[in-house]
């Protein structure tokens, strides 16, 4: 990923904050038939390896596990987003020298990936999964809540995703670039264009 210094973020627990507030990374791999990539939930062991671990799983007729991965695994985690539009900007009525752009945050994560199948594994990688998002929740919802025959009946529908992080890339923008009048110009646009993910970048740029 391309990252000019300003948009930089190389703070490892401003990155894992990041990819915790994903809810849906791409999880791409090399293959000798190209390029495969699956949008699913994967959640990061910050405590097992050296740099964590990601977990996550495909459903098993996904060939994407079946095909060998030519060198690392590759997961992309994508915040928030905006358009941009150069009328926003303070400097466009001083010199008129603007373009538009996209505000946004990513991290890339990558790995070597190991897949696999066996029920304990994939009973623990969902369990933990599934807390994760239902934590918040006033009933939270349990897999032990559904009968024991039906879960193992699933886990044989689905394979495990563990890879190893070696690599993090992570990319904070948010018009920082900018001068000061023209980030309160764009904080002001996007704020009233009335989109719930506008209001929300809105918030992250900075005064």
């Amino acid at each position: 990923m391309y990252t000019p210094p300003a948009f930089a973020v190389e703070e490892t627990t401003e990155l894992y904050e990041m990819m915790r507030q994903c809810r849906l990374a791409n999880f791409v791999t090399a293959t000798p038939n190209g390029p495969m990539a699956t949008p699913l939930p994967m959640f990061l062991d910050e405590a097992e390896g050296e740099r964590g671990v990601l977990y996550g799983h495909l459903a098993r007729p996904n060939p994407q596990w079946q095909a060998p991965v030519i060198g690392h695994g590759l997961a992309v985690f994508m915040g928030p987003d905006a358009y941009v539009t150069p009328s926003w900007y303070a400097s466009k009525s001083e010199h008129g020298k603007v373009v538009p752009t996209w505000n946004y945050t990513a991290v890339h994560a990558s790995g070597p990936v190991e897949f696999f199948e066996e029920a304990e594994r994939l009973f623990e990688i969902v369990s933990r999964l599934t807390r994760i998002h239902e934590v918040s929740r006033s009933l939270p919802w349990s897999v032990t809540d559904a009968p024991e025959a039906y879960i193992h009946a699933q886990l044989r529908g689905i394979i495990g995703i563990r890879m190893p992080v070696v690599s993090l890339q992570g990319k904070y923008k948010m018009s920082q670039n900018r001068p000061a009048a023209d980030r309160k110009g764009v904080k002001q646009g996007l704020g009233d264009s009335g989109s719930p993910t506008d209001q929300i970048v809105s918030d992250m740029i900075p005064g």
